[in-house]
């Protein structure tokens, strides 16, 4: 599966623009500034229902306008039984976000989330370990609204019923300031928690079942790519994530976005984002179709390895009942003083958290910054593996400028996970972000979608001739004796941002 062609009409810094894309691994290349990872945004918007830039639909649209629309031609979709289909999502600024298949009956957007499956990794996805707790829960929201269906209604219900009930908290207390009876206000209190309670079990269950699943594979993940499985290191020695999804088979939202009618100022107004606080063949895909060897197992305490995801449902009573209800219930009847003073829900589904645990104790109290970036690529990874298990398809992969952000070994693993998938959509400042091993041995390969193409250079009895490969001057040097640059070599689709967007001025003058 992979989008052909992507066209947005008042999409952030996009009036309108047509990108033509290929299977396999394109390359946006340009500067900062010029709106390319808006152009990955859109695919991510596309595919889960929001961003995880924001948490609302305002920053998403051009200024001044009204809407932003989103379109996407697909190959291979599920929904199209292996035909095209154009998938059309219609981001507002008031109201619900919409949706249309092929032209169709318009539709919530929550609708078609998870048609096009994607896994991004970005720049920000070392907040997962260290930083705040509403980017897990994103990142939460984002998983189980592409694996879970009804997620995403499940969760625009609970938002809709959190800000109502929220709302209920303010209006008792100025009652309660001005001496006003509080009878009726508090009989509707008591309506809206009892479905407050209802909704937030549901979504905290769904929560509880997403992490247990990513869990399986999220500590093994980590061990092989820091080289803790005996591999020293060398976590290309016997798969690693370059051989993800190599050969699989058939044997194996935020808030915002899935909740299509909530605005940004829904979401913060009433507190509900608030805190207080690999096989004999050498793949990581196993004969049973998990994302590690068959005879890495699971001891009897956590997942067995180094790091572990641990679930911190604010509905604690979850954990060790059945029937947590009652429980709950008891609970909020506890703090009505400091909900009523405050305003705001103090419990429930909006302050969740996850806790990454690496050798038993809190990672983002111990993990250094490399262990950090593991942990990160780990989780994204186990993401990555659940959507292939779920679908019996490669999700489209978006690498969002995180080349800068890893060492050259990171670099070159990330390209070979890259040259494995049915599309990949990266993003680059620089055309040297790439390893150079990566496109040395299939310059001639790169072709440039707008302003003509890119010169590459002629392999020639196995030497690049006459070529400058991304900065590093390869004249003359044989290429083919290496391995490595036989396996890294990846042919690219390389699209210049700078002359897209130039186009795109050249035709609103």
């Amino acid at each position: 599966m992979y989008i052909s062609r992507l066209a947005l009409d008042h999409f952030r810094s996009w009036r309108h623009c047509v990108l033509d894309l290929k299977p396999g691994v394109n390359v946006l290349q340009g500067a900062n500034g010029l709106g390319k990872t808006n152009l990955v945004e859109a695919v991510e918007v596309l595919s889960t229902g929001g961003s995880h830039r924001t948490t609302g639909s305002m920053p998403l649209i051009e200024r001044g306008e009204k809407t932003a629309t989103i379109r996407a031609n697909v190959e291979g979709a599920r929904r199209g039984s292996g035909d095209t289909v154009t998938l059309e999502a219609t981001v507002n600024l008031r109201g619900a976000n919409r949706a249309r298949v092929n032209g169709g009956q318009s539709r919530y957007l929550r609708e078609i989330v998870g048609d096009i499956p994607t896994v991004s990794f970005t720049p920000e996805d070392q907040q997962f370990v260290a930083g705040d707790p509403a980017v897990r829960r994103q990142f939460l929201d984002q998983a189980a609204s592409l694996l879970i269906p009804g997620y995403a209604a499940q969760l625009q219900t609970f938002t809709r019923i959190a800000k109502q009930r929220a709302a209920l908290l303010k209006q008792l207390g100025n009652r309660q300031k001005a001496g006003e009876p509080l009878d009726a206000a508090l009989s509707g209190l008591e309506i809206w928690t009892g479905q407050f309670i209802t909704a937030g079990v549901a979504l905290s269950r769904q929560r509880q079942r997403l992490i247990e699943r990513l869990n399986r594979s999220f500590g093994p993940l980590y061990a092989r790519l820091a080289g803790l499985d005996g591999t020293a290191g060398d976590v290309s020695a016997s798969g690693g994530i370059a051989r993800l999804g190599g050969d699989y088979g058939t044997d194996g939202v935020t808030a915002s976005g899935a909740g299509d009618d909530v605005t940004e100022d829904d979401v913060t107004a009433d507190g509900v984002t608030a805190d207080d606080g690999a096989a004999d063949s050498g793949s990581v895909i196993g004969d049973s179709g998990s994302v590690i060897d068959d005879h890495v197992t699971d001891s009897a305490s956590g997942n067995g390895f180094a790091a572990g995801l641990t679930y911190a449902p604010s509905f604690e009573e979850i954990l060790y009942s059945d029937a947590p209800e009652p429980l709950i219930s008891e609970h909020f009847q506890r703090i009505y003083a400091g909900e009523v003073a405050r305003g705001i829900n103090l419990i429930g589904p909006q302050r969740d958290d996850i806790t990454v645990t690496l050798d038993g104790m809190p990672a983002r109290e111990f993990a250094s910054n490399g262990e950090t970036w593991t942990l990160a690529l780990a989780l994204r990874m186990a993401q990555y593996q659940a959507l292939c298990e779920e679908f019996d398809e490669r999700p489209i992969v978006i690498l969002d400028d995180v080349f800068a952000q890893l060492d050259e070994t990171r670099r070159q693993e990330i390209m070979r996970f890259a040259a494995r998938q049915d599309q990949v959509l990266i993003t680059v400042a620089a055309a040297s972000d790439i390893p150079a091993v990566a496109v040395a041995g299939n310059r001639d390969d790169v072709s440039d979608v707008v302003g003509g193409d890119v010169v590459g250079g002629d392999v020639v009895g196995g030497d690049v001739v006459n070529e400058d490969v991304v900065g590093k001057d390869v004249v003359g040097k044989d290429v083919v004796g290496k391995d490595v640059v036989n396996e890294l070599a990846v042919p690219m689709h390389l699209i210049d941002v700078a002359q897209l967007a130039a186009q795109q001025n050249a035709e609103a003058e």
